[in-house]
C-alpha cells in the first residue's frame, strides 16, 4: 500500500511597507521558526503571509496589488493559501473580506497570536528579543514603543495602531543583547513617536535614559534615533547624543511644514517660532549632529504664499537630509474633513521644487566633505563597489559611501575609516586609509 506523500509547509512572508512593519515582520517569523515552520522572507513559499501598509494612497495601492498577485497565484495553484496582515488589514478589513474575499484570512496589526493560530503555531510569551531579522546582519531595528497618541490631523497611523504603548527598558535592553549576540552593531531605534517614550510606563520621557541603558550592551557600536516628534521633545536625549560615541550625531524629526497657520490645521503642537528654536538646540548643543526630516506638500489650504515660505526655509536650514510627500487625503483624518484643493499636478510640482532645492544642499554639503576622514560600516557589496554609511547616514534612505572594490576586500559589516575623494547630490566615493 502506497503511503501518501505529505508536502512540508513554507511559509513565505512578505513586507511591505515602513521598518515598523520590517520589525513585526521579523517578530512573526522568530514565533514561526521557534515552533519549527519553515519560514523565508519574500522568497517562494506555498503558504504566503502579506504585511500591509495603509499610510497613504501609494502605499495602500502597493499593498493591494500585492495581495492581487499572490491570490492570483493561489488560483493557479502556485501557492495554496494567502494571509494578509498590517496596517491596510487593520484599517479596512471588511472592506477587503468583501473585495477580495479570495484571501484566507484578513488580521489586523494587533493580531500575531490569532495569525500564528491560523498558521499552525502557538504564541510563545517567552520569546523575548527573539526575531529573524531580514536587515544586513550588521544593523537591526529596535521597536521601542507601538501606536501614537498625537493627534495631527492628516495621519492614519492611530487608527491603525492605536495609542501609544512604551516596553520596558528592561526588555529592549535583552532584546539589544540578542541582536548583538548575533552580530549586529547598530540599533536603529523606531516607534511611531520615540519623543513620548516611557510617559505611559514611567510618567516622564525616558529615551535619554533607554539610551544610557542601551549603551551598556557590548557589541554595539551605533544607536540611531528615527522617527522623533518635535513637540515636547526631551533636550536630555542631545547631552548623551554629544556625550556617548556610541550614539549616533543623527536625528530623523519629520517637521511636516513651518506656516503657523499650516501648522495649526495639521495640529501639530508647534508653531514656527519653537520649531527653529528647537533645530538651533540641536546645532547647539551637537554641533556635528546630521537632521533629517519630511515635509508635506499640497496640504489642504496651502497658498502658494504658504509653499514659498516653506521653500525659503527649506534653503535656510540646510538639512543634511530631507524627503518630500505630496499630501494625500486620508478617511477618518480630521483633515478629512477639509477640503483637499490643492491640485495634484501643482502638488507634484511642489515636491519636485523642494527635492531640487535639496538637493543642490547636499551636493553643496557632501562637497565639504571631500579630504575628510570619516569612519564608515560596510553594509554589502554592489557591483565594483563596497558600500557603507557614516553615522550621518541611515540605511536605504541616506547617503552612501562608495569604495572601490578592486582596491582590496572589505568584510560585511566591518567598520573602517575612509577619506572621501569624490561626492555627488547623494552618493560619496572614498578610499580606505
Amino acid at each position: 500500500m502506497r503511503t501518501k506523500t505529505i508536502k512540508k509547509n513554507k511559509i513565505n512572508v512578505v513586507t511591505l511597507g515602513c521598518s515598523k512593519n520590517v520589525y513585526d515582520s521579523e517578530v512573526l517569523m522568530g514565533q514561526l521558526r521557534a515552533n519549527d515552520k519553515d519560514v523565508v522572507h519574500e522568497e517562494e513559499g506555498n503558504i504566503v503571509v502579506i504585511n500591509t501598509c495603509g499610510f497613504i494612497a501609494n502605499a495602500k495601492e502597493e499593498s493591494i496589488n500585492t495581495i492581487l498577485e499572490y491570490v492570483g497565484k493561489k488560483e493557479e495553484g502556485i501557492v495554496d493559501k494567502v494571509f494578509v496582515t498590517g496596517c491596510l488589514s487593520e484599517r479596512y478589513k471588511p472592506d477587503l473580506q468583501k473585495e477580495i474575499p479570495s484571501v484566507d484570512q484578513y488580521f489586523g496589526t494587533t493580531e500575531l497570536p490569532a495569525l500564528l493560530k491560523a498558521l499552525e503555531a502557538d504564541y510563545k510569551h517567552e520569546l523575548i528579543g527573539e526575531r529573524l531579522t531580514t536587515t544586513p546582519k550588521n544593523y537591526a531595528y529596535l521597536k521601542i514603543a507601538e501606536g501614537c497618541d498625537r493627534p495631527c490631523s492628516f495621519c492614519a497611523i492611530p487608527i491603525m495602531r492605536g495609542k501609544h504603548k512604551s516596553t520596558p527598558i528592561e526588555e529592549l535592553v535583552i532584546e539589544a543583547e540578542k541582536l548583538a549576540a548575533n552580530g549586529v552593531k547598530e540599533l536603529i531605534l523606531i516607534a511611531q513617536d520615540l519623543t513620548y517614550y516611557g510617559l505611559d510606563i514611567y510618567k516622564k520621557r525616558n529615551l535619554a535614559e533607554l539610551l544610557k541603558e542601551l549603551i551598556k550592551v557590548e557589541g554595539i557600536d551605533w544607536i540611531r534615533l528615527h522617527y522623533a516628534y518635535p513637540t515636547g521633545f526631551p533636550l536630555d536625549v542631545l547631552e548623551v547624543m554629544r556625550d556617548e560615541s556610541k550614539v549616533c550625531n543623527y536625528i530623523d524629526i519629520p517637521l511636516q511644514h513651518i506656516s503657523d497657520s499650516i501648522l495649526k490645521s495639521m495640529r501639530r503642537g508647534s508653531g514656527k517660532e519653537k520649531v527653529n528654536k528647537l533645530l538651533k538646540d540641536f546645532r547647539m548643543t551637537v554641533p556635528s549632529i546630521a537632521i533629517r526630516t519630511t515635509l508635506i506638500v499640497g496640504y489642504p489650504g496651502e497658498t502658494e504664499e504658504n509653499f514659498q515660505e516653506l521653500k525659503q526655509w527649506v534653503t535656510a536650514m540646510r538639512f543634511d537630509r530631507l524627503g518630500c510627500f505630496t499630501y494625500s487625503h486620508e478617511e477618518n483624518t480630521h483633515a478629512y474633513n477639509l477640503v483637499d484643493d490643492v491640485p495634484e499636478d501643482v502638488k507634484m510640482q511642489r515636491a519636485n521644487e523642494i527635492m531640487e532645492i535639496q538637493s543642490q544642499i547636499s551636493w553643496e554639503l557632501n562637497q565639504e566633505k571631500i579630504g575628510k576622514e570619516f569612519k564608515v560600516v560596510i553594509d554589502r557589496k554592489e557591483g565594483s563597489y563596497f558600500v557603507g554609511r557614516t553615522q550621518y547616514d541611515s540605511p536605504d534612505v541616506d547617503n552612501e559611501v562608495l569604495i572601490n572594490a578592486e582596491k582590496g576586500y572589505i568584510r560585511t559589516g566591518d567598520f573602517v575609516n575612509v577619506i572621501i575623494t569624490g561626492a555627488e547630490d547623494f552618493d560619496l566615493y572614498a578610499k580606505v586609509m
